[in-house]
This record gives C-alpha cells, sequence and structure tokens, in this order.
C-alpha cells in the first residue's frame, strides 16, 4: 500500500490502526534503501545516477529518494542562502541546480543537521520533481513522483450495472464496466466507450500524470468540470483499463447498481514540497 499517503497506515487519514496498547505519535517518518538505480537529468545532462538511494516517506507525502552526495555532480548545485526547518529533521539547506545555460534556483535540498535517528540523512541530496527535466529508473523514464514500494493496483472484470447520469442525462450505461482497486484509494469504476454518450464528454485543458497508470486526460460534462478522466495509453501493467472512461461521484450522479457512490475522505495528498514554498503539482491519482 501507499505507507504514508492516502490511507495508509503512517498517514494522518490512515483507515486502520496499531494494535498496540499505546498511541502512537502522530507523526512517524519511514526511512529505506531504494533497491533500485535512480537517475536525474536536467537541461540535457545527467546530474545524479544511484542505486545507493534512501526513500523517505512522510505522513501526507508521496515518498522522496534521497541521493549520496558522491553520486551526485558537484557542479549541477549551487549554494544559496536560503535556509529552512524541517519539522522532524532539522535544518534544510537549498541548492539552486545548474547545467550548461540552465540555472533554477530552490531546485534541491539537504538536511544539514538531521538528529541522530535521522543520520543515515546526512550528505544526501534530494531533488524537486517538477524543477528537473525527468527522473529514471535505469532508462525508463517515471512520471509523478518516486514509486512507492508498497502500492498495489489490482483490476477486476465485474457483471455489476453501473449508471451515470447528469441531472435527467443518461452519459453512461454499462454492465460490464472493470473497478480498479488502487493502494490508498476508494474503488475506481472504468466503463467501456461503446457505453458511453461519447456526445457528453467535452474533453477539459491539462493532464495528470500516475508513475503507476501513466498521463491522464480529462473530460467536462456539462457544466461539471473534469469529471471524467482516461488513460488513453495507459501502462502496459494496466492495460485492461486503456482507453476506458472513469467519472467521478462529487461531480456527476454515479450509481453502482441502483446504489450512488459517494467520495471517501482521504482521496487528496499534498506534493512534497509544498511547504518549501514550492508550487504545488496537480497531481492527483485516478
Amino acid at each position: 500500500m501507499g505507507l504514508s499517503w492516502q490511507q495508509g497506515p503512517l498517514s494522518a487519514s490512515a483507515i486502520g490502526h496499531f494494535l498496540t496498547p499505546e498511541p502512537l505519535p502522530q507523526r512517524l517518518l519511514f526511512a529505506e534503501r531504494l533497491r533500485r538505480r535512480m537517475r536525474v537529468r536536467f537541461n540535457g545532462t545527467w546530474i545524479a545516477d544511484s542505486e545507493n538511494l534512501l526513500l523517505l516517506h512522510e505522513p501526507g507525502r508521496y515518498p522522496v529518494a534521497y541521493y549520496p552526495r558522491a553520486d551526485v555532480d558537484p557542479q549541477a548545485l549551487v549554494a544559496g542562502d536560503k535556509v529552512t526547518r524541517h519539522q522532524d529533521l532539522g535544518e534544510t539547506t537549498w541548492y539552486a541546480v545548474h547545467a550548461g545555460d540552465r540555472t533554477t534556483e530552490r531546485a534541491a535540498w539537504e538536511f544539514t543537521a538531521p538528529p541522530e535517528h535521522a543520520a543515515a540523512f546526512e550528505d544526501r541530496i534530494a531533488f524537486a520533481w517538477r524543477a528537473m527535466d525527468a527522473f529514471y529508473e535505469e532508462d525508463e523514464r517515471i512520471l509523478g513522483h518516486a514509486a512507492d514500494p508498497y502500492h498495489r493496483i489490482d483490476i477486476r472484470d465485474t457483471s455489476r450495472t453501473l449508471e451515470v447520469r447528469l441531472e435527467d442525462t443518461v452519459v453512461a450505461r454499462s454492465e460490464h464496466p472493470v473497478v480498479l482497486y488502487e493502494s490508498g484509494f476508494a474503488p475506481r469504476w472504468y466503463v467501456p466507450r461503446a457505453d458511453i454518450d461519447e456526445s457528453r464528454l467535452t474533453p477539459a485543458e491539462g493532464q495528470t500524470f500516475c508513475p503507476y497508470k501513466g498521463l491522464c486526460d480529462y473530460y467536462d460534462i456539462g457544466t461539471a468540470h473534469r469529471a471524467a478522466w482516461s488513460y488513453r495509453d495507459a501502462y502496459t501493467e494496466v492495460g485492461r483499463i486503456d482507453d476506458m472512461v472513469s467519472f467521478e461521484p462529487d461531480r456527476v450522479e454515479v450509481r453502482l447498481d441502483g446504489r450512488r457512490l459517494e467520495t471517501e475522505p482521504g482521496q487528496q495528498v499534498v506534493p512534497h514540497g509544498v511547504d518549501r514554498g514550492l508550487d504545488a503539482d496537480e497531481i492527483r491519482s485516478r
């Protein structure tokens, strides 16, 4: 499952609880070795390449990979005068990232005086996702954020009836949708396009991305903005939802076997870096 975000066990909105006689601290951080090779590209240059990564799981945030300083191009980091303080890990020094004719301010950071129990983060650098050109695992680009090794997706066929309405208009009706179960999310129901009145779907501007499913396109339905979405070129691992459409139950009426679906709490996640002054990513896993 997603360990520390959405409704995972280390999230503030966890749906389960630990069976302990004493309550756990409100915030629990978890660090582990990420047994993958990850690379960072900036302005056409590889500025970091490591198989010795440390992955930080922080409540309410996507996991973040920290690179040993020895695996980062020393010329890529430009020291600045910006210092902030992380509530758990202490003083945070920020760097500009430079390669060729391009420099981006506050694009990397380091915990310069972590507490003793977090000493493994000494001399490790993290990079702001949106400030880089791309991140790769081996030779394949990854989107959105570092993959959470506890995240899982299962897709199942079903013979249940799903109907979508906007007021009195039937937008979709299917007797063979598929359901996608994704760690930390409520089930998501996907409908074949043959069961949709596509004249009701108006392509909406902009895309989001998911490191597990790919690029996501959106649709307006009447006055309901971004009420539906589709992975028109889904990753092979989730190919069963390729080009199918799912609908947002808080923006249109979605009924499953006659029962109206409602959104569930804990569906949002704050992208890493928001409280450090970076722009928030428009990431919403589907």
